[in-house]
């Protein structure tokens, strides 16, 4: 028993080590206002759930006057590109390569003084006042490692503005930014990036076009999709040749499937009996419109596709039918790693709820969106900071919860150990220095209103 407390010490020590090197890396990269910004990121841990961001400064972990608040975010500068390799640097090693990308709307329906303001899908409706699902707002694009264990805990490594710009460059570019800094930082293995439907995974797989020995990705399709296999050689053949065969693939007709490249039939704990097929060289039929309404002949992407039925879900419902994954990337998919990796995509969203919820990552009243993505990068590094302190965190659980196993609590119940924590890793920040009110306003001079901003709609 004694070397099993030993090793315990020892890797708990590791742990709090690395918590400490990490917010001393964190604050590095904090340029302006790096004190008032350090401090936001520790009473976002410390203080509970707070209806809106002054509230943060009534937190001990606070030590300045909650107009500081207001100012780091405004006029304080982060070292965007220093903080994300600082976060694959810090990433899980023992997680499997695996990332997921999604969006998450933050609404600004009454903000007209915001500029970048877009028409996004809003998954809970009543959040627009009339139960529509679209909301004026900005969408914020995470892409985070997935763990395959039994747990809600996810990796955040990055986050980007999405809406202005073509949503496939987007993502393409931060995928390929991303598996760069996974390289550099000594990564061997070839990262799979899971999307879900709302991708349009035609338009990303052609802008990856060069790169998809380096990155693959993984993206869900509907059940009715059509593909078309490669045409076979017509020797006589005048004219232009055929692009695409007359044996169409139907996602919906087990008739036009013929034999998979690929089966895997194993028992899941959770699914149940799971089984997964894959396709190969398939291709859908693409018009000159949208991504590709520059081009004179719209390109052949071609992909794989997979198949999964499970027996079960966790939650007891029925089972709504099989997934259709595309896959593109490097050799032949691993259908194990495929499977699991989109039904782990989940998890991400309860890393949102989280944030939101708990953390009050959508209740920050900013005005721009730069502001907004200062207060982003102080999220994703307060959840990375919990989940380098799962190790070493004490269950404070309440009467009606379960008890959890040393480093196996939930991201919340790890916030409540927090302050303690801290106090023990130390904070980098300066203390304040004693100051007097400010002169105010000059006299005479007047405010003006703020400039309005319209929605920016898309073209049909």
């Amino acid at each position: 028993m004694a070397w099993r407390e030993r090793a315990c010490q020892v890797a708990a020590g590791e742990a709090s080590g690395q918590l400490a090197g990490f917010r001393r890396d964190v604050y590095r990269c904090l340029w302006r206002r790096a004190d008032a910004l350090f401090e936001t990121a520790e009473a976002v841990l410390t203080a509970g759930r707070v209806p809106a961001l002054p509230y943060l400064s009534l937190d001990p972990a606070f030590r300045r006057g909650h107009g500081m608040i207001y100012q780091g975010l405004a006029q304080g500068r982060i070292d965007e590109e220093a903080l994300r390799d600082l976060l694959v640097a810090s990433r899980p090693a023992g997680w499997p390569c695996v990332f997921g990308i999604d969006a998450s709307t933050i609404g600004r329906p009454q903000s007209v003084t915001s500029p970048g303001r877009e028409f996004h899908h809003h998954s809970c409706a009543g959040h627009t006042g009339a139960g529509d699902p679209v909301i004026k707002g900005w969408a914020w694009q995470w892409l985070s490692q997935l763990s395959f264990g039994a747990d809600s805990w996810t990796a955040p490594q990055d986050s980007v503005q999405v809406g202005r710009d073509d949503a496939a460059a987007v993502t393409a570019g931060q995928i390929l930014a991303h598996a760069a800094r996974l390289r550099q930082a000594g990564e061997t293995r070839v990262p799979l990036y899971v999307m879900d439907a709302g991708y349009d995974e035609a338009p990303v797989t052609w802008e990856l076009r060069e790169h998809l020995d380096q990155v693959q990705i993984l993206v869900r399709v509907r059940n009715d999709r059509v593909m078309y296999r490669d045409p076979a050689p017509e020797p006589g053949r005048t004219g232009r040749p055929r692009r695409h065969s007359a044996d169409r693939f139907e996602c919906g007709d087990p008739g036009t499937w013929g034999e998979p490249g690929q089966v895997l039939i194993g028992e899941d704990d959770r699914y149940g009996l799971m089984t997964v097929m894959s396709w190969g060289g398939l291709h859908p039929k693409l018009a000159c419109r949208g991504h590709f309404g520059a081009m004179a002949r719209p390109p052949v992407i071609r992909c794989h596709l997979i198949r999964i039925t499970v027996e079960k879900l966790p939650n007891g419902r029925a089972v709504p039918g099989p997934l259709w994954l595309w896959w593109a990337g490097p050799g032949e998919p691993d259908l194990d790693l495929c499977a699991r990796g989109y039904l782990h995509r989940f998890d991400m969203e309860h890393t949102w709820r989280f944030a939101k919820t708990g953390l009050g990552w959508h209740k920050a009243a900013l005005r721009l969106p730069e502001q907004f993505a200062r207060w982003t990068w102080i999220i994703i590094s307060a959840i990375t900071q919990l989940r380098l302190a799962r190790a070493l965190a004490e269950d404070h659980r309440l009467p009606w919860e379960r008890r959890r196993k040393p480093g196996r609590l939930t991201p919340g119940r790890v916030r409540r150990d927090f302050a303690r924590l801290a106090a023990l890793a130390g904070t980098p920040a300066s203390p304040p220095k004693p100051s007097r009110a400010g002169p105010g306003r000059p006299k005479g001079r007047r405010s003006t209103p703020a400039p309005r901003y319209d929605v920016i709609k898309k073209a049909a």
